[in-house]
């Protein structure tokens, strides 16, 4: 469940990553990781009040999410114009940055 972050940025959330999640032997599948970066930056529109569609996403994995741990996943909005939105999103697990995200959203006419 997304809720307003901590330091009033944007939305956060905790995930258990169970191994039904698992890629590689004992790792968070990468596509698993994308859908909670993007879903997260969706979340953080929502809460703002925006229904917007991912137009763009680019996914940067810095380190493999291990199975078995708790993960915190965030997304703040960076800036908009008009329909345009873009945003941003890291996930975290056992205090390190494990993967980030941007992505630039549409609203629908």
């Amino acid at each position: 469940m997304f809720a307003p972050a901590a330091d009033g940025r944007g939305v956060a959330a905790v995930f258990d990553c169970r191994e039904s999640v698992e890629g590689y032997e004992g790792l968070v599948h990468g596509g698993v990781i994308t859908m909670l970066l993007d879903g997260a930056m969706a979340h953080c529109l929502f809460r703002l009040g925006h229904i917007a569609h991912t137009g763009e996403l680019t996914v940067r994995f810095r380190h493999p999410v291990v199975v078995g741990r708790e993960a915190r996943v965030r997304a703040w909005q960076e800036r908009s114009r008009g329909r345009l939105h873009v945003l941003a999103a890291d996930l975290w697990q056992d205090g390190r940055v494990k993967a980030v995200a941007t992505a630039k959203f549409l609203e629908a006419r």
